[in-house]
């Protein structure tokens, strides 16, 4: 999937709203794909307990030592959420960011044991819309239960899917859907931008 690079402006921008809905919370941080850590500098420098992950190890590295206080893995972020990475804090702020497929490591989050926060912020740069163009979707393994449901061509509806399939995810972990807001972006508008914002049933 070619990468498109071009969203950062926005990604930047969702964050602080995101931020600005939260504000009478002390966020804690998991960050699924650090890289070079332009999103930490511009949303969360002051944001001192923190989780990051990175798989390229000259990558992690820097991401250590531009957030010491954090806990920083070189690992596959989806099999270390899995695993229970990041369990030692009560996060409430989930920022995930792949070039591509972001549902395994929103799955990987939900699946795994871990303490869960009352309130519970989700900011999700998704590339799959370029995955579904011209009824491409039953290729996308994350999407077939969606395929299932509204059929192949989900190019037209895929914000409307991404929503669906966050309150489904959330639902595993108990959380309800509170409010879910979103865009396409980028190159042909192939890039989607949203934000979730979870409460935990009682």
């Amino acid at each position: 999937m070619k990468k498109d690079n071009s969203t950062l402006r926005q990604k930047i921008s969702l964050r602080h709203k995101m931020l600005e809905q939260v504000e009478d919370f002390t966020p804690v941080v998991m960050e699924t794909h650090g890289g070079m850590g332009k999103v930490f500098s511009a949303c969360y420098p002051t944001v001192t307990s923190g989780v990051v992950f990175d798989k390229d190890p000259d990558k992690a590295g820097f991401l250590a030592r531009q957030r010491p206080t954090w806990a920083v893995y070189e690992a596959d972020c989806v099999a270390a959420i899995a695993g229970g990475a990041g369990a030692h804090l009560m996060v409430n702020v989930l920022d995930v960011d792949p070039y591509g497929d972001p549902w395994p490591a929103i799955g990987a989050f939900f699946e795994s044991e871990r303490p869960r926060a009352t309130r519970l912020c989700v900011a999700v740069n998704d590339g799959l819309r370029q995955g579904v163009r011209m009824g491409g979707a039953w290729h996308v393994g994350s999407l077939l239960s969606a395929v299932r449901r509204h059929g192949n061509d989900l190019h037209g509806i895929y914000l409307d899917v991404c929503q669906e399939m966050m309150a489904e995810k959330a639902a595993q972990a108990g959380y309800r859907l509170d409010r879910f807001a979103g865009y396409y972006c980028g190159h042909s508008q192939l890039m989607t931008h949203y934000l979730a914002l979870l409460e935990l049933e009682q």
